[in-house]
């Protein structure tokens, strides 16, 4: 599977708890990143200074489902799952 044209759902969707370049203070989940473009396409792709999270991130269709609304939802619930406990009402 290849990634989806305009989805962007994993540059959304999770959050990312460590600081990382342009986002000090890191990514709450449901937020786009910064260096997600109007085409929601990832500008970091490929570059040093991207997360290990979202590098980790790779097209699976159990992840992406079959548009990104799928995707959205299936990467959220994901995030509420792995929370540690107690934050899993997010």
């Amino acid at each position: 599977m290849q990634c989806r044209s305009a989805c962007g759902a994993c540059c959304i969707a999770p959050s990312i708890t460590a600081p990382f370049h342009g986002m000090p203070h890191g990514k709450p989940a449901g937020v786009p990143c910064v260096h997600l473009d109007a085409q929601m396409r990832c500008r970091l792709f490929e570059d040093p200074r991207r997360p290990a999270l979202c590098a980790a991130y790779a097209p699976d269709r159990d992840l992406c489902g079959d548009d990104r609304q799928q995707a959205l939802v299936r990467i959220a619930a994901l995030e509420r799952n792995s929370a540690p406990a107690g934050e899993s009402s997010r």
